[in-house]
């Protein structure tokens, strides 16, 4: 265990990706995450406004501690999500995190003018894919101090 995540509180993480492979390769490499007490995954910004509203089927779903976004989704993309919660005063202040393909500058600002808290393209390749999403729990749980957000 690290030393600093003996004293950390267990995060909920709510995973926004609709690519199964980008999903089990993230699951995998937080699996290691001794701070990690439940990752929910959503296909879409609908299914994620579910899971953040509690509506059936996820009715106990617990509040994410942090969000991991993929901006290009079906249904509703990762932007207009990002927009909906950060408008809201109950979801503003969960910390998130876009993980896209994408390296488009106006991608990149968009995110930052909707309040994403920090922007991350993911490698094609699989190891430095898995060696960000360490680095995401490195920082984000190990680090940095989250916000207890309750519904």
């Amino acid at each position: 265990m690290k030393e600093s995540q003996q004293y950390q509180k267990p995060v909920n993480i709510l995973l926004v990706e609709d690519n199964p492979g980008d999903v089990r390769l993230t699951v995998e490499a937080l699996r290691e995450s001794k701070v990690i007490a439940a990752m929910m995954v959503a296909q879409d910004g609908l299914e994620a406004l579910d899971v953040l509203s509690q509506r059936p089927p996820f009715e106990h779903a617990p509040c994410p501690d942090l969000i991991l976004l993929d901006l290009n989704l079906p249904r509703m993309d990762g932007r207009e999500f990002l927009s909906i919660i950060k408008s809201d005063e109950k979801f503003k202040k969960i910390p998130v995190v876009i993980l896209t393909t994408s390296s488009a500058e106006q991608d990149i600002v968009r995110a930052y003018n909707l309040h994403a808290n920090c922007y991350i393209t993911k490698p094609v390749d699989l190891d430095q894919f898995i060696q960000v999403v360490k680095s995401i729990d490195d920082f984000w749980l190990t680090i940095v101090q989250l916000p207890h957000i309750a519904y």
